[in-house]
């Protein structure tokens, strides 16, 4: 058995028909400037040609409800081990899932707890807030309650046999769920609710289920009668449907702690079973850190081989950083720079050797503190017989790869290429990007601007800050720093909630920017109109004609570009569609063609459709068009393609994409959350030169940030810790980055 994983041909995106060799039971790191073709190889090619062949190993019927995968374009791949991705990506918000759940160290915890808990309460599963026997009867085991608003629900003004009596789905006249109303023969449906007999208005609202004595024909033999406000709980409030239809569910809602259980999740009986004084929602909710102390503490027979499982999983989570997170902490709470971190320590623990672990910059949203925790564990995950695919920027978990893989030369169609392969030493001798950046370190700004005017910030106690004093200064370029969980975030959205000033304040995230599924950047920055009227006015023709949505749109596939052939139970068959050979314009719209004035070339609408932001700026230069893109070229997008799917973007592409609808802004605030996170040590220099141009138009430019460099370009800097969670939510330093370099309660110092 070879000792590397061989792709051949690999042409998937813009690669250029690459072929490597992968050395297994390594680590080897993929980098590259933005755009260079890092995620298309690693993810697109080699992760999905993985998947795509174990999902294989399935029955067809067990298949279509398994993950789909494209077919990658790729002549072959050989020696592939299965591959297990561990992206940002944040797990499901399910209210039922917790740190503990999902890391599946709550299994454990609940089996110490029916072996060596006092009294004796139940097995394992009675310990399961998720469980009948376990879970607080009031809430249903979600630790909040949702109070229903019934005048919210119910117009009480209407009959049954008027529409939208009910505000809720299938109540309508008619509706499935009406008819258990309607049909029970119960009521008298044209009289108004709020005319009901006190009996009658119990019955309809509050009746447990029962049994109807004399039903109408119409009557399901089977079905029991229920009151409509403990239907509302059982079957949708307290249910994974009213997580699905939460925006027509919420505005009937009142939430808060449940006050039965006081947010444990469990009932009185589970609750009152304890080891060494403490019950089962007592343990989870201690820190990681102090619950793998209380766990070595004890001292029960019984508890001999769980304290080393459990154990073993608690301090995988503390290596990696993540000591300050409980057990019963809610996993959408998470960061996707937690959520990634809980996957890699499960896995630290995980039996399985052999395997493929393909890591989509894990460096995102850590402190260099943090990253020293984060490289120990990735070496753990190969030296337990692993081979590991890193996608990344930082430097220091560059110096960890066995072997690198560096992408380019530039992004886009000027990427797609191996510019160098070899180890670290190597890299730093090559003439590449990625090596002459990794030689250089920014240096320390020498005119910070002054600090004249500030907004106070007083007793800041949101999350985990403690009680928080600050002056905060306006009109500068300042970054928040600390390490992950320190607070800084908190530490802003205090400062958003409680500014009074008439100046705007724009947060820009890493979050998806709510774009539907044919958004692309011609839409977002809105010159796809632009485009749209030059052909139009070109050939005295209305837009629509010019649209694959509309009446250019090809006629064979409806301008979706392939036609999907449905094959039951099997996946879906999509093949391009011959007509238009993908483009999605119709031959009518494909035939008319408009001239640049200034580089001669002469396209029709899909050519100028799949042009990149710098060509196309260039093919439309002097005009409004032109104009538009340019905030795509300032914050290092100009590679991106017209047409391309924002959902294909990285989240700092998208993020890059709302800064630069943003640019040109005078007398704002501009917040912006871990904007280098995805970015080449290149991009960083320009968008450093980015937030100093927005400062010198008249705006406040604050980011939270980790990256040395950004930190030493800021005017002012505010550290938060010393530690994450209840260890962190104090000022640590306040200053130029000089001046911080100085700190020695800083922990950032020792890492500029």
């Amino acid at each position: 058995m070879s000792n590397d994983i061989i792709i051949k041909g690999a042409r998937e995106n813009n690669l250029k028909n690459i072929s490597l060799k992968i050395p297994k039971y390594q680590i080897t790191v993929f980098t590259g400037v933005s755009g260079s073709g890092k995620s298309s190889l690693v993810l697109d090619t080699i992760a999905a040609k993985s998947r795509r062949e174990l999902n294989d190993t399935f029955p067809t019927f067990v298949q279509q409800y398994l993950p789909k995968y494209g077919r990658p374009h790729v002549d072959a791949i050989e020696h592939l081990p299965i591959a297990i991705v561990i992206d940002q990506k944040k797990p499901a918000n399910n209210s039922r899932s917790t740190v503990g759940t999902y890391t599946d160290i709550y299994a454990l915890i609940r089996l110490l707890f029916s072996r060596v808990g006092k009294p004796f309460v139940g097995y394992s599963e009675s310990f399961s807030f998720n469980h009948p026997e376990g879970s607080c009867p009031r809430c249903s085991g979600l630790g909040e309650i949702r109070e229903l608003d019934i005048h919210k629900l119910v117009d009480f003004d209407k009959s049954l046999n008027d529409e939208d009596t009910i505000h809720y789905i299938a109540f309508h006249k008619g509706g499935w769920r009406w008819i258990r109303y309607a049909h029970s023969g119960l009521f008298d449906l044209d009289k108004k609710i709020r005319d009901y007999s006190p009996e009658e208005l119990d019955l309809f609202l509050n009746s447990p289920q029962i049994r109807l004595k004399n039903p109408p024909s119409n009557w399901p033999k089977t079905a029991k009668y229920e009151g409509l406000i403990p239907r509302m709980y059982r079957s949708i409030i307290n249910s994974e449907e009213g997580l699905l239809h939460s925006a027509v569910l919420n505005p009937m809602l009142t939430m808060g702690t449940c006050p039965d259980c006081k947010g444990t999740r469990l009932n009185p009986k589970i609750l009152s079973c304890k080891i060494e004084g403490k019950n089962i929602a007592e343990v989870c909710a201690l820190s990681i850190t102090k619950l793998n102390a209380w766990i070595r503490s004890l001292t029960d027979p019984l508890a001999v081989d769980l304290k080393a499982a459990i154990g073993a999983r608690l301090t995988a989570l503390e290596e990696i950083g993540l000591g300050y997170l409980s057990l019963d902490r809610a996993v959408g709470t998470l960061s996707g720079g937690e959520a990634q971190r809980c996957k890699i320590a499960k896995y630290i623990n995980s039996s399985l050797s052999d395997v493929l672990y393909i890591l989509d910059e894990p460096s995102t949203g850590l402190h260099d503190h943090d990253i020293e925790l984060m490289k120990h564990s990735v070496k753990r995950l190969r030296d337990h017989g692993n081979t590991v695919l890193l996608v990344e920027h930082h430097k220091e978990m560059i110096r960890i790869a066995d072997h690198i893989v560096d992408m380019g030369p530039g992004p886009g169609i000027d990427g797609g290429n191996i510019v160098f392969e070899g180890d670290y030493e190597a890299l730093l001798k090559s003439n590449t990007w990625t090596g002459k950046m990794l030689g250089m370190t920014g240096s320390f700004k020498n005119n910070p601007r002054p600090t004249n005017d500030t907004f106070a910030i007083r007793n800041a106690c949101l999350h985990n800050l403690k009680s928080i004093n600050l002056d905060l200064p306006l009109n500068i370029f300042g970054v928040i720093c600390g390490v992950a969980g320190s607070g800084k975030s908190s530490l802003m959205e205090y400062f958003r909630k409680t500014y009074p000033r008439p100046e705007e304040i724009i947060y820009i995230s890493q979050k998806n920017i709510g774009v539907s599924l044919r958004s692309t950047p011609a839409t977002y920055m809105e010159v796809a109109g632009d485009i749209r009227k030059r052909f139009a006015k070109a050939y005295k023709m209305k837009e629509e004609y010019f649209t694959f949505n509309g009446k250019g749109g090809c006629p064979v596939c409806g301008g979706k570009g392939v036609i999907v052939s449905e094959m039951a139970f099997m996946d879906s068959i999509e093949t391009v569609c011959d007509a238009c050979n993908g483009l999605r314009y119709s031959p009518e719209a494909l035939g008319y063609t408009i001239t640049s004035d200034q580089t001669g070339e002469t396209l029709n609408i899909a050519q100028v459709m799949d042009l990149s932001v710098r060509l196309a700026s260039a093919f439309f230069r002097g005009s409004i068009i032109e104009e538009k893109l340019r905030p795509m070229m300032d914050v290092g997008l100009g590679y991106i393609h017209l047409n391309q799917a924002l959902s294909t973007l990285s989240g700092g592409e998208l993020q890059r994409l709302k800064m630069a609808s943003y640019l040109g802004e005078k007398g704002k605030i501009f917040i912006i959350d871990e904007p280098t996170d995805g970015l080449h040590l290149k991009d960083v220099q320009n968008i450093i030169s980015l937030f100093e141009k927005m400062v010198e138009e008249g705006n406040s430019v604050y980011v939270i940030e980790h990256n040395t460099d950004v930190i030493k370009a800021a005017d002012y800097v505010i550290e938060l810790g010393p530690g994450a969670g209840e260890n962190g939510g104090t000022i640590l330093f306040t200053g130029t980055s000089k001046e911080l370099k100085l700190c020695k309660d800083s922990i950032t110092a020792a890492y500029l």
